[in-house]
């Protein structure tokens, strides 16, 4: 199995990934030891001197002013993560949770948080042995980290909480037990710094993005199934256009499209027709798919700054001499980008929903009527584009951003917060709700290119139109459409329809 290495510097949003889809270890490089050390020794050093350090030798938010004696650190960590498992809802699903784990092993291996190897090392053990914490989704408001979900992970640690162990539910002590895992005692600072940190709504974002950016390479191919089962044009996708207004994705799209529609009878075969142009969910797919694009490259770089960020308090700088209280914690950053993420992917499903409703429209696409050759009998695709506007819908409530929302907590000790975890929890919800109208508008453009057999459609529309078949053959009659719905999602988000056109065209933009 692959092996990724933590120094809390080069951690990359791919590997991040292959962790979370177990398919590669986690080992910690031999670089991080000497920082940790440093950077602990330095915590003692203060705590034998007498320094007054938030969170160590003293209480947390208001009660930051309450003095802590040293006999009491101990359970003072204890107690603080005790008291933050708050967490309520749904429980986030193992892949999840191990990217969680991850990138907080990772903030620790950047020497900057005062903890012991131990703890690192723990945490590493846990991903390698599969003891995934049960991890609410709900409680964070993004402000001094993800406060509550990161409790009930570090609980796992202390050998309280519950956790998944083998596919099986069972307490936080048995499942560290099973897997060979010595529990842990927290020092001072350890616990605080287990739950500082913008990890969760990092986490969910990561997972969220790589699958968003395979859904604009999807969305293009299913663009192009539909392009040619519409009789549309290529012509709005020229290169010469893209030139005059160079965005990068607008560019990309634009490229893709013309491997994707190559040697297209469809296209040949109405090229001299009476049709100027096509509406616009089809005519302007370079520039809104385009549009996605680019405001993905931007939370991709905000995503991979926060990755390697250390976002404790207070930060331990011990070659300066300074423990310095600070806001790293502070989710603004992926908060902005997480609520970008679902409004422009949620316009990735609703010009979709435009083309299916084009697709089964006899007056707009010259096909019959809801895509069945005996209407009225049968009522073909018709709710499947009822099904699309009802997500298309819900995306645009959730698209509503949760970044421009803050409410006090902690007696208006943290008067301001980012909001950031729900903003990545909708983000990754509109990612799903995409992927099934995507998977609708793919039902709907194959079936229409069966009204115009023998022409054949583009060289990567044919791979995709064979993909389909193999899971969803062609609609006689009416039947349950929603087997085939979920048939065709799985082939968007396995990659496996991406992956077998990108064998015929080449490599996608």
């Amino acid at each position: 199995m692959k092996v990724i290495t933590l120094d809390g510097k080069h951690l990359t949003l791919e590997k991040v990934l292959e962790v979370a889809e177990g398919k590669a270890r986690v080992k910690i490089s031999s670089s991080v030891n000497k920082k940790m050390k440093r950077s602990r020794d330095f915590v003692e050093e203060a705590l034998e001197q007498g320094e007054k350090i938030y969170g160590v030798t003293t209480g947390f938010g208001l009660l930051s002013d309450q003095l802590i004696n040293l006999s009491q650190i101990e359970a003072l960590q204890r107690n603080l993560i005790r008291s933050h498992c708050v967490g309520v809802g749904p429980y986030f699903d193992e892949k999840t949770t191990r990217a969680i784990m991850l990138l907080r092993a990772n903030v620790l291996a950047m020497g900057y948080s005062g903890t012991r190897m131990e703890v690192l090392k723990t945490l590493v053990e846990m991903i390698n042995r599969g003891v995934h914490p049960r991890i609410p989704e709900q409680g964070s408001v993004g402000a001094s980290g993800d406060l509550a979900p990161l409790a009930h992970l570090a609980s796992v640690l202390m050998g309280e909480g519950e956790a998944l162990f083998h596919g099986k539910v069972m307490s936080g002590r048995k499942a560290m037990e099973k897997a060979g895992i010595p529990i842990l005692t927290l020092k001072a600072k350890e616990g605080l710094s287990l739950i500082n940190g913008t990890q969760v709504m990092t986490a969910v974002g990561i997972l969220s993005l790589l699958r968003a950016e395979r859904l604009c390479k999807m969305a293009d191919i299913v663009g192009a199934c539909t392009l040619d089962a519409l009789e549309g044009t290529l012509s709005a996708f020229d290169p010469d256009i893209q030139k005059v207004r160079p965005f990068p994705g607008h560019l990309a799209v634009s490229k893709n499209f013309q491997k994707l529609c190559r040697k297209s009878e469809i296209e040949e075969s109405h090229k001299f027709c009476s049709k100027i142009q096509d509406a616009y969910s089809v005519r302007c797919i370079p520039q809104v798919h385009g549009a996605v694009r680019d405001g993905l490259s931007f939370v991709r770089k905000i995503l991979e700054i926060e990755v390697n960020s250390a976002t404790d308090n207070p930060l331990i700088f011990a070659d300066q001499g300074k423990i310095l209280n600070c806001g790293n914690f502070h989710g603004e950053p992926v908060a902005f980008a997480m609520d970008l993420l679902g409004i422009i992917i949620s316009e990735l499903g609703s010009i979709s929903e435009r083309r299916i409703e084009k697709l089964i429209n006899p007056a707009l696409s010259g096909l019959p009527a809801f895509l069945t050759a005996e209407g009225g009998l049968h009522s073909g695709l018709m709710m499947v584009q009822v099904s699309a506007a009802a997500l298309a819908s819900e995306n645009k409530i959730l698209a509503h951003p949760a970044s421009v929302d803050s409410i006090p907590t902690s007696a208006d000790k943290e008067d301001h917060v980012s909001m950031g975890t729900i903003a990545a929890r909708k983000g990754r919800d509109i990612v799903t709700n995409v992927e099934h109208i995507l998977a609708m508008e793919l039902l709907c453009a194959t079936q229409g290119l069966e009204f115009l057999l023998p022409l054949r459609p583009g060289i990567g529309v044919q791979e995709a139109y064979r993909v389909v078949r193999e899971k969803v053959p062609a609609i006689k009659g009416d039947r349950r459409f929603s087997t085939d719905i979920k048939r065709i999602q799985h082939l968007i988000e396995s990659g496996e329809v991406l992956k077998k056109v990108e064998r015929v065209v080449g490599a996608l933009n």
